[in-house]
């Protein structure tokens, strides 16, 4: 794996730009001479393969498994991301959002000079490309990218003649459409199935049949669209496409990249006409168990289109003229959502998905507003505080364990974790190293603070900066990380890691020992004292708030004037002022004497993108909410 990445890595390394019409060029003769295929995506928000032709049979979705029938079912889709954002960045790149710096959820960065996304490689081959109409992406544009972006783009509307590579988008699916009320369920909910991790309450069932009635109408609005498709005479010249964007939107799956966040349904379909751009395990009305990931899905429409996919992209084709080996493992990440930190990554083979924790002191279910609208959510944590639940109900409230390991054969649900299993240490350690390789090999940014991350690559971007060692040494960072988050041991050699050059290794000692809790905060009272005062904010925000949960009465009096004098997000920016909000809602209630502080305070940050300038605000409501009950 990690000579795959090296041989595809961007030639940004030195210096030099990609070539656009170098790389198009480099298609084989015999794929100029043959009529491109048109393409169609059709694709909903929010859900996992329940659907008929997955072999739920609960599920109501005749139209989708209709087209299964006449094409092929992929059984291990990964969306590689559990939120739409960070999963739609990965589609339009071809490339991991972790190396971008794009894995977090509504950010905003710029790609590298020669990069471009994959719809301005098809128009370049001759494409009539629309997009109907979500976009929302972590990346900014690199020029115009579609031929038409809007609720009304149709390949109805292309010039004569000309192929087309057209996206529709359904809503219908969405977290937000599975929880309105009123709602006349027509799947009953007393027959659903409730995932093993969820309370088995009236509300858990109702959110999950009203799931199920949405993706029945999600397949009558896919079906329209492929009954245009044949009203206009397409069928037998379009490649079709169908898939989720990431799995269901409820708590645990979305926003989580176990298999419940990354599972999405892939159905494909090539017409006889365009056999020849079938793979080997293409069979009409079967299943492939090939592992692919949306980073898989931009070379690939490339490759249908009879061009060779550019160098810098990360996926592997799995259709058409360039189709490549499948590969061993699929990739998961999950970074900040909304205004939550978290950092994990996960890799799955053809069993076996493994997690790593690289903040494994926070619980899963950090309240973030979006999520507590979900009436399984309120109801699962108020069961949670009322000690109603038992394992493994009871996991998603607690601090996370430091590696994950489930066998998807025998554990669906993913609540059995098999890490410390003496029977499964050959694989945990198998795919343990295959995820530092990935993480290493990428150059995965994200082990930066987010806002550290910007100001490093301010004048150029996070994918140059990581393959730039000066600025960003990913062994040793990448390296600390995992040391600090094991949570036991090596305290003396993250005390003297506090001392280290870099601060985004100072940043991991500091996060390290704090994962350690109170003796280790206690033995190091001093070191982190002497922190608050770092060059870096990010250090100075994690030393408060270790100092602010285990530092007894002094230590609280130390941290708390930090983290309101880090908290203003006009005075400090964005991501300063949200890890600090995070902190002083990490140290709880021991911080309610910030309240008069908070209530006074400017909420907006200045000079961010509006996609995610109102996180601040959100936590700066959370915690006054809090603090004044």
């Amino acid at each position: 794996m990690p000579e795959r990445i090296n041989r595809r890595r961007f030639i940004a390394e030195t210096g030099a730009a990609v070539s656009a019409s170098a790389l198009l060029m480099s298609s084989s003769s015999s794929a100029q001479t043959q009529e491109k295929p048109n393409i169609l995506w059709i694709t909903s928000e929010d859900n996992g393969p329940q659907m008929g032709c997955y072999g739920d049979a609960f599920a109501d979705t005749p139209h989708l498994d209709a087209l299964a029938k006449r094409g092929v079912i992929y059984t291990n889709a990964w969306s590689n991301a559990p939120v739409c954002a960070p999963a739609r960045t990965t589609i339009i790149s071809g490339m991991y959002p972790p190396c971008l710096g794009a894995e977090h959820m509504r950010s905003m960065v710029p790609l590298p000079p020669g990069m471009k996304m994959y719809p301005q490689y098809l128009r370049d081959a001759g494409y009539y490309c629309t997009n109907n109409v979500k976009t929302d992406y972590n990346l900014v544009e690199p020029g115009e990218v579609w031929d038409e972006c809007s609720n009304k783009a149709h390949w109805r509307n292309r010039p004569q003649g000309k192929p087309f590579f057209a996206i529709f988008n359904f809503t219908t699916t969405h977290e937000s459409q599975i929880r309105k009320r009123p709602h006349k369920w027509v799947h009953d909910p007393d027959k659903v199935r409730v995932p093993a991790y969820h309370p088995d309450v009236k509300e858990s069932r109702q959110d999950w049949a009203e799931y199920y009635d949405k993706m029945t109408e999600m397949d009558a609005q896919a079906g329209e669209i492929m009954s245009q498709l044949e009203e206009d005479g397409l069928v037998d010249n379009t490649i079709i496409f169908y898939y989720g964007d990431h799995g269901p939107g409820m708590p645990r799956c979305k926003r989580w990249p176990y298999n419940s966040g990354l599972s999405v349904p892939m159905v494909v379909y090539i017409p006889d006409k365009f056999k020849h751009l079938r793979p080997a395990d293409y069979r009409v009305g079967g299943s492939s168990d090939r592992l692919i990931g949306f980073v898989d899905l931009a070379p690939t429409v490339i490759s249908l289109a009879g061009q060779k996919p550019p160098e810098h992209m990360q996926g592997r084709a799995f259709l058409g003229t360039y189709t490549e080996a499948a590969p061993e493992f699929s990739f998961g990440f999950r970074g900040r959502m909304d205004e939550r930190y978290d950092m994990v990554r996960s890799i799955r083979d053809q069993r076996y998905v493994y997690i790593r924790n690289y903040m494994p002191h926070l619980i899963y279910g950090q309240y973030l507003d979006y999520m507590f609208q979900t009436p399984t959510t309120r109801v699962w944590k108020e069961m949670y505080d009322a000690g109603k639940l038992k394992p493994p109900k009871t996991y998603f409230w607690e601090e996370k364990p430091v590696e994950e390991l489930y066998d998807l054969q025998s554990d669906p649900d993913e609540v059995n974790n098999l890490a410390q299993s003496p029977d499964h240490q050959a694989i945990r350690e198998e795919l343990s190293r295959a995820l530092t390789a990935w993480s290493v090999e990428i150059k995965d940014v994200g082990f930066l603070p987010e806002g550290e991350m910007f100001e490093r690559s301010r004048n150029s971007s996070p994918y140059q900066l990581g393959h730039d060692t000066a600025q960003f040494d990913a062994d040793r960072i990448i390296g600390m990380a995992q040391l600090a988050s094991t949570r036991e041991g090596a305290l003396p050699q993250l005390l003297d890691t506090l001392n280290d050059s870099d601060s985004a290794m100072r940043y991991w000692a500091a996060l390290g020992i704090e994962m350690r809790g109170e003796e280790a905060v206690r033995q190091a009272h001093a070191q982190l004292g002497s922190a608050l005062k770092d060059k870096s904010p990010y250090v100075r925000v994690i030393a408060a708030e270790a100092l602010g949960r285990y530092g007894g009465d002094d230590g609280l009096k130390l941290a708390l004037p930090v983290l309101l004098e880090l908290t203003p997000p006009d005075r400090n920016g964005m991501f300063v002022s949200l890890l600090a909000l995070n902190a002083i809602d990490h140290i709880g209630d021991k911080a309610r004497s910030t309240l008069d502080a908070l209530k006074s305070m400017s909420r907006q940050p200045d000079n961010v993108p509006d996609r995610y300038k109102g996180y601040p605000g959100r936590m700066f409501e959370r915690l006054i909410d809090v603090f004044s009950a």
